[in-house]
């Protein structure tokens, strides 16, 4: 396993138990809302909320996917994967798009990520696998997946790098541009131009983590966070 511009830096944020959660500096407990007029209005596309959001009575309905000019619109609400069946990549293929958060921080009172999944395979189902790359908007990043289970990869409170842009501060706009690549033997995180972690098929495609790295790819939310997507595309 390599990690490029990678260090280890506390968050006060557990992203699969997003129901009840502390936030940095002792702050309340946040508990996952329901988005009004939340659901999926992009045509073909579906999704499914963590576990343990269902488990605390969350449904897909309190996260909203729409369309927003050129791009999708997501607010959450529970944390969801989002997924077009249709959208398949196999062999060496690059998954990318944009995620501009318009107001840091608006729907919760710490950093929550947003990014891109590859190598989904029996999504919405038990037996579901998949992993993501995320970035936060204070210049930290995570790589996580199912498995069905939840796994870590650059380790429980994910890592810093200059490469993440930061929010000028909350209800501030920040970009970030996430791509997630497989060529040959390397899966590779890119944000904003810069390899920020890259890892063997070996150590991803394993008992409790993918089924392959060929699958279904989408997009990720971590709960009370809403960015556009723009640009979301899968390149050979």
């Amino acid at each position: 396993m390599r990690f490029v511009y990678g260090s280890a830096i506390a968050l006060a944020i557990a992203i699969h138990v997003p129901s009840a959660i502390t936030a940095q500096g002792g702050a309340p407990m946040e508990t996952a809302r329901a988005v009004a007029g939340g659901g999926i209005t992009v045509p073909g596309w579906v999704g499914k909320i963590d576990a343990n959001e269902e488990k605390a009575g969350q449904v897909l309905n309190n996260a909203k996917f729409a369309p927003d000019g050129a791009g999708i619109r997501v607010t959450t609400g529970p944390a969801v994967t989002y997924w077009n069946p249709a959208n398949r990549a196999t062999g060496d293929y690059t998954v990318k798009a944009t995620f501009n958060e318009p107001q840091y921080m608006n729907l919760n009172n710490h950093p929550h990520p947003y990014g891109i999944v590859i190598g989904g395979n029996d999504l919405g189902t038990p037996q579901q696998s998949y992993i993501y790359c995320a970035a936060y908007g204070n210049g930290n990043f995570i790589v996580r997946g199912m498995g069905p289970d939840p796994f870590q990869m650059n380790g429980g409170r994910g890592a810093a790098s200059p490469a993440v842009n930061r929010a000028g501060g909350p209800g501030q706009p920040v970009s970030q541009t996430i791509a997630v690549s497989v060529k040959g033997d390397k899966v590779t995180c890119n944000i904003n131009g810069t390899d920020v972690a890259s890892y063997t098929k070996a150590e991803l495609v394993a008992p409790g983590k993918l089924k392959s790295t060929d699958g279904l790819y989408g997009v990720r939310f971590a709960h009370n966070t809403e960015a556009v997507v723009t640009g979301l595309a899968m390149t050979k």
